[in-house]
């Protein structure tokens, strides 16, 4: 094991020592010891500690009285960031099923692979996405909706800006198998024994393997605990801390950071179902938020406001992030607006967030950080699994408390993402990187073809498989190609079949790709071609045409 970082390390202990309860404990601890403390704000209303309990046990009630979930099923929670987000994640908790946390981008197409592979039977979903879910409803496992509407949680009087989503009243449906959020909550149904410990499953986040199709993360509530109380003790949060929680609640990061953590802490959580710098910047002074977890486009576009003053910020304490590295120039803008440091980290769905952390006294700009507690973390040769030194380029593998159990329902790609080492089994993260003499770690490049763009992982060979259902499409090329403002986006290279030739568009193909496919996935760019390149076996070379990309960028800046 490593431990060149640990001349680094900040004045806590390396080593946590993780409780064998689930996380639904932790809020119930929360509302025990701070009843009155303000848990959540959304637009104009709060929730105390003791109200978010009460809502999540009476949804937990009816989700098994009224809804007959069982111990261990796996319920999808399909909602944008809002207070149901939270009250939904740990009800379905609290009534010892599993959360299946679905990203509110993803079209019908996208979101029929989710329920299948889960046999889903139950959703809670916000009722702006109910046209993604209607047509599977009867058609698929799905079967019960609870359908939310954020207006319920949010303020008629709040004056700032509002999201047009949480403007639109609540609608009601009256069709079988379709119930109300507000008749959940206001049932009171008293919800059977909290049985779920430490190694039970809690919740199954989906990521995108080399072949394009998604996979279930399965993690306990031990693994998502280790990440959640690492976040804690390195965050330096107490419970007086109060989160703005931009980050979609659906994803890893803003799961654990946003959610997990200020629950555990007995913060408080400040919400924003949609990103927008101003609303950000009057949430963060009226409400004296002091912890900020965000990615490198939010902080981007956050510095762009040109209305934006130092004492707006005065009380922040924490701003942090990962998902891709902030450029050094806008580290530095921050840092002289705010006097803080952009405290990056690394992590994977694999992982439930971070296995890396920046030390906060002593970050390194565009660095992974080094290792999060209790974290075994090398550099090995992808090839032969050869363990590398200081400065060598490999592949990350990582050993931890937050490594998920495997993935769901995929064999063979669990016997190729683990390997043993020194009597220990070790995730492959599929990244290269490297590490220097102090132990600090550092991305130099990427062993699969992911695409981020804006935090979001987009696969290639899945945006090439929707592309080929389009009529006009013979064969298609997806890369990532550098943009200003969303890090990487997505392009297309496409051969056309003979008889479309000259009567389509590229313009065309992309607004058709717009409605099979979710906003962050979809082509920015299409280009026409004849023919690709191509290794003597008939492979497309999709790194050459990353690599002409990535030149006509050069000389541009040339």
């Amino acid at each position: 094991m490593l431990t060149l970082h640990y001349n680094y390390w900040p004045q806590i202990p390396k080593s946590l020592k993780l409780p064998s309860t689930s996380l639904y404990h932790n809020l119930k601890v929360s509302a025990e010891r701070y009843p009155d403390q303000e848990a959540i704000y959304y637009y104009g209303k709060n929730l105390t500690y003791q109200q978010l309990n009460e809502e999540v046990n009476s949804l937990a009630g009816y989700l098994q009285h009224k809804l007959g979930v069982a111990a261990g099923e796996k319920v999808m929670l399909f909602m944008q960031n809002s207070p149901q987000f939270v009250i939904g994640y740990y009800a379905i908790l609290r009534a010892n099923a599993v959360v299946v946390p679905i990203n509110p981008m993803l079209t019908v197409d996208e979101l029929d692979f989710y329920i299948r592979d889960c046999e889903i039977n139950t959703a809670l979903i916000g009722q702006e996405l109910y046209e993604q879910v209607r047509p599977l409803h009867g058609q698929t496992t799905l079967n019960n909706l609870v359908i939310a509407a954020y207006s319920d949680y949010a303020s008629d009087e709040f004056a700032g800006i509002l999201p047009k989503e949480v403007e639109t009243p609540r609608v009601v449906f009256n069709l079988p198998n379709h119930f109300l959020w507000r008749e959940a909550i206001e049932s009171k149904l008293i919800p059977l024994e909290h049985t779920a410990k430490g190694d039970d499953l809690a919740v199954l986040p989906y990521t995108s393997g080399t072949t394009g199709l998604p996979k279930g993360c399965m993690h306990t509530n031990c693994t998502v605990n280790a990440n959640t109380i690492g976040a804690y003790y390195w965050s330096r949060t107490t419970t007086n801390s109060v989160h703005l929680t931009t980050l979609p609640l659906f994803h890893v990061t803003g799961m654990v950071h946003s959610m997990h953590m200020p629950i555990f802490a007995g913060g408080t959580m400040v919400i924003m179902t949609r990103w927008n710098r101003e609303a950000a910047v009057e949430l963060i002074k009226t409400k004296a938020c002091t912890h900020w977890v965000a990615i490198a486009t939010m902080i981007v576009d956050f510095l762009a406001n040109p209305k934006l003053k130092a004492e707006d910020l005065a009380n922040l304490t924490s701003i942090s992030g990962g998902g891709a590295a902030l450029p050094e120039a806008v580290g530095e803008k921050l840092f002289n607006l705010t006097g803080l440091r952009f405290v990056e980290g690394y992590g994977l769905s694999e992982t439930i967030a971070q296995t890396h952390f920046n030390p906060a006294d002593r970050p390194k700009m565009q660095c992974l950080g080094i290792p999060s507690f209790d974290v075994d973390a090398r550099i090995i040769e992808p090839g032969t699994g050869k363990e590398l030194g200081v400065g060598e380029v490999g592949e990350i593998v990582v050993n931890g408390p937050q490594v998920m159990v495997s993935y769901y329902n995929r064999d063979e790609e669990n016997r190729g993402s683990f390997l043993e080492m020194e009597g220990k089994t070790f995730f492959r993260t599929g990244d290269i990187g490297r590490y220097d003499e102090e132990g600090y770690f550092f991305i130099v490049d990427r062993v699969k073809r992911m695409i981020n763009a804006s935090g979001y992982k987009v696969w290639p060979t899945e945006v090439e498989s929707f592309l080929y259902k389009h009529p006009a499409i013979q064969q298609a090329c997806v890369v990532g190609v550098p943009d200003s403002r969303r890090g990487e986006t997505v392009k297309a290279f496409v051969i056309l079949n003979e008889n479309y030739e000259g009567k389509i568009s590229e313009e065309e193909i992309i607004e058709w790709s717009k409605i099979y496919m979710a906003a962050y996935k979809y082509p920015r760019e299409v280009e026409f071609r004849k023919q690709f390149p191509m290794t003597s076996s008939g492979k497309i070379l999709w790194r050459k045409l990353q690599e002409e990309e990535l030149d006509k960028v050069e000389k541009k800046v040339q």
